[in-house]
This record gives C-alpha cells, sequence and structure tokens, in this order.
C-alpha cells in the first residue's frame, strides 16, 4: 500500500486521523438521479446500521484466513436468510456463499461482492469484516428499492473468500459465479480524506514460486560435491534486487526464500523463492516477468541447480468502469465528500481486478480514521477496522453503491453508457489473460 503521493499526503496531513474534528456530512447537494430512490436506499441502511455493526464486530473477533472463512460463512449467510434472501451455502468454494433477492419479472442483475478473510496474526488488518457488511448493506437496500418501487431486477450477493493471496474471485470467475451479472458493485477501506472516496485503480500481480534443487555435501569436509540451492537462490535474489533499478519507478518485485532441512554444516539442496511481480497493467507486469525469470535463470546456472519455475495465478489491475464511477462520484460528492484518483489501493493488487475485465464493475476505495504509518495490513489498522467512524464511513458508500445499482436497474440509456464504456475498454486494452498465461509452467 505504500507510495509517493501516499507517503505524501500522509506528510502533509491530509489522511483522516482519529480524534479529528470533522462533520459527517461533507457533500455538496447537487441534483442526483432520482433521489426518492437515494431516500429509500438511506432509509434502509440506516435501519439496519446496528445490525450491520454488531456483524462487522462479530467478524472482527473471529478473524480467519483465506480458504478458512467458516464461521463468516455461517454468519454472514444466516444473517441473509433473515433478510428474505434465497442462499446457497458452500458456493463453488467451500465458504463461499450466494445471496439472491428477485423482485417481479425481468430486469438487470446487479452483483455484489462481500469479503470475509483476514490476515494471519493481525487479523482484520485490511478491514474485510467492513467490506462484508458493506456488501449485506447495498444488497439490502436495493431489495428495498425494488419492492418499494415495485422495480424488476435481481441482486446477486457473494461471499467471496480468500482476497488475501488466494485469489478466490479467480476461483469463483472459474466456477460461473458472476455469470448473468450486469455489473458488479463492491467497496474497500484505506487511508484517505476524510468522509472521501477514491476510484483509483490498483497493479496487476503475477506470482511466481521458484524451486532451486541442488545436492547435498558436508560444506566443510568436501563442499565440492555440492550443489547449493540456497546459492542458487541467494544469487537470484540478488539479481532480481539489481534489477529493480532498471524497472519503471510503478513496478514493484518483492518476495522471500523459504527452504527445508538446512544445517550449517550441510550444503543445501533445496531452496525455494515466492516472487510477486507488480504493475499498473496487466500488459506491463506481461513485459516485466521475462525479465526477472532470466535473473532466476542465471542464479540457477551460477550454482548449477535445477530449476521449477511456476506461475501460480495472477491478480489484474482494476478497471473502474467510467460510466459507474462517474455515477458513483455524482452521488457520494452530493451526500457525503470527496473524490479522489489517487488514494485507496492504488498501490496494492485485488482479485477483484479479474472480475472488472469479464464484467463492467467498480471498486471505490474509501477512508476512514488511520493513525501515522498504520494504514492497510498493520495491527493499528486492524483497530481503525473497528472503530464507529470507519463503519459510518462503510454505510455512506454502501448508500451510494446501492444508488448506482439502482440507476443500472431503471434507466436504460444510463446502461447502454455502462456496456458501451466496458467494451470500449476492452477494444482499447485488450480483454484478460489465458489461463496457462498465468499459471503455466
Amino acid at each position: 500500500m505504500c507510495g509517493d503521493s501516499r507517503t505524501a499526503a500522509a506528510a502533509s496531513g491530509v489522511f483522516w486521523r482519529p480524534n479529528d474534528n470533522v462533520s459527517r456530512t461533507q457533500g455538496n447537494g447537487q441534483d442526483i438521479y432520482r433521489p426518492e430512490l437515494f431516500d429509500t436506499i438511506a432509509a434502509s441502511i440506516d435501519a439496519l446500521s446496528n445490525d450491520f455493526r454488531a456483524l462487522s464486530l462479530d467478524l472482527h473477533e473471529h478473524p480467519e484466513i483465506k480458504f478458512e472463512e467458516h464461521y463468516a460463512h455461517d454468519v454472514l449467510s444466516d444473517f441473509m436468510i433473515k433478510q428474505g434472501f434465497e442462499v446457497k451455502k458452500h458456493h463453488i468454494l467451500p465458504t463461499a456463499w450466494e445471496a439472491t433477492f428477485t423482485h417481479g419479472s425481468g430486469g438487470r442483475t446487479i452483483g455484489i461482492n462481500s469479503e470475509m478473510d483476514a490476515l494471519p496474526g493481525i487479523g482484520h488488518a485490511c478491514g474485510h469484516n467492513l467490506i462484508a457488511i458493506a456488501g449485506v448493506a447495498v444488497a439490502c437496500a436495493i431489495r428495498d428499492a425494488l419492492k418499494k418501487w415495485d422495480i424488476s431486477g435481481k441482486v446477486v450477493l457473494l461471499g467471496t473468500p480468500a482476497e488475501e493471496g488466494g485469489h478466490g474471485k479467480v476461483y469463483l470467475l472459474e466456477g460461473d459465479a458472476y455469470k448473468g451479472m450486469d455489473v458488479c458493485l463492491m467497496c474497500h477501506p484505506a487511508p484517505g480524506p476524510s468522509h472521501s472516496a477514491s476510484l483509483s485503480s490498483s497493479l496487476a500481480l503475477q506470482r511466481l514460486e521458484v524451486e532451486f534443487t541442488g545436492h547435498t555435501a558436508h560444506a566443510a569436509l568436501a563442499p565440492w560435491e555440492g550443489r547449493n540451492a540456497l546459492d542458487a537462490a541467494v544469487s537470484s535474489y540478488v539479481n532480481i534486487s539489481m534489477l529493480r533499478q532498471q524497472l519503471e519507478p510503478d513496478h514493484r518485485v518483492h518476495g522471500i526464500v523459504q527452504g527445508r532441512d538446512w544445517a550449517p554444516n550441510i550444503i543445501p539442496d533445496y531452496a525455494k523463492l515466492l516472487y510477486w511481480i507488480r504493475a499498473k497493467t496487466w500488459a506491463d507486469v506481461s513485459s516485466t516477468i521475462p525479465r526477472v525469470i532470466n535473473c532466476i535463470e542465471a542464479g540457477g546456472l551460477a550454482a548449477a541447480c535445477e530449476i521449477s519455475i511456476q506461475r501460480t495465478g495472477a491478480d489484474l489491475d482494476l478497471r473502474q468502469n467510467k460510466a459507474l464511477g462517474a455515477e458513483f462520484a455524482r452521488v457520494f460528492e452530493s451526500k457525503f465528500g470527496p473524490i479522489d484518483y489517487e488514494y485507496g489501493i492504488a498501490n496494492a493488487s485485488t482479485d477483484f481486478g479479474n472480475v472488472t475485465y469479464e464484467v463492467p464493475a467498480i471498486h471505490p476505495g474509501y477512508g476512514i480514521p488511520t493513525v501515522v504509518d498504520g494504514g492497510n495490513h498493520t495491527r493499528a489498522f486492524t483497530d481503525s477496522a473497528q472503530t464507529i467512524e470507519a463503519h459510518e464511513a462503510t454505510l455512506d458508500v454502501s448508500k451510494a453503491l446501492a444508488a448506482v445499482g439502482m440507476r443500472v436497474l431503471t434507466d436504460d440509456s444510463y446502461f447502454k453508457e455502462v456496456k458501451d464504456t466496458f467494451e470500449e475498454l476492452i477494444r482499447l486494452r485488450g480483454g484478460p489473460p489465458t489461463k496457462a498465461e498465468t499459471t503455466s509452467t
């Protein structure tokens, strides 16, 4: 999540800090599409605010890492059943679920995502307890608007596991979980200005898993009989570190060395590298992968070790749909606060990026109060994710997202603009990579 713009903003006091004396309502009051729909949405979410708060804190107190979100699966899916949704538990993945509500006949389908997983050792340090209730709030608000105004349409809320390093949404895409959605909506908390939302993109990411196999030997008696896998890994690590000087400033290449059965008096015959390659677009990542692999192969060659390189999955860059983003910005600025295009998760990655390559979608970030050096993936952010201010900010962004969804359902010309924008971006920048490109050996 670190980067120059974020560092400068934090230093200049732009970010929302605990105990800042700021008003919750900072909107400019500009006209929005069918304000009566927004009023219904806002009333619906406000009426359930205490229930959403209890749900968020319950998840926060029971953090579960990727693919182990059994408690979250149960409490969230049970909540949606009580709200009158048709629920599929253990949907495609063991801890994924789907909640559907349909009103009338025909109409379009709004997709929504609720993330659930926490981080090892530090709990909900990326605020997925907030993302979970945001999805629930958007779904419930659209349901109430459909019913009150007798509008035909469907809302599908997916409980999506394993965003943190497990690319759970990729598996859901492969299982057709997003099939039939006309658009898909979600959001993400992050450091930012008070009561703000961000329509920045994110970094594309390719994961590499590299194994070096050598030959053991006594490290003092006959080291020349060995082939040192650790040397291969260290040499590759150093090669990649030197490569960084020749990469674009917005590229990120970072990794770790792992091993097994190592001892100082044994030449290691096995070592592993785990590397993540990131850049602003998938095309940029693709151009950097061969250079990183050259560094790895050179290290293996120098140490006379066998090399296995696997591409173990990719998160694509967020393609924020411009039409959806413009409507979200209009509503959010009218009712709540400023929009920016630089904060949010601009320097991080998400598997929702893969969704945005397949269906028109938006994924706004939004500011919550954070301490200095207490951004996402820190223990301090875990604390921030349970504050009342973070809860209120989550409900604000949920109201704006639900309003976008209702416009998609009720405005044919606007929905055409959404589709046209999505298709034009595919023409200009291409579609998603094949599975073979991101998982081949």
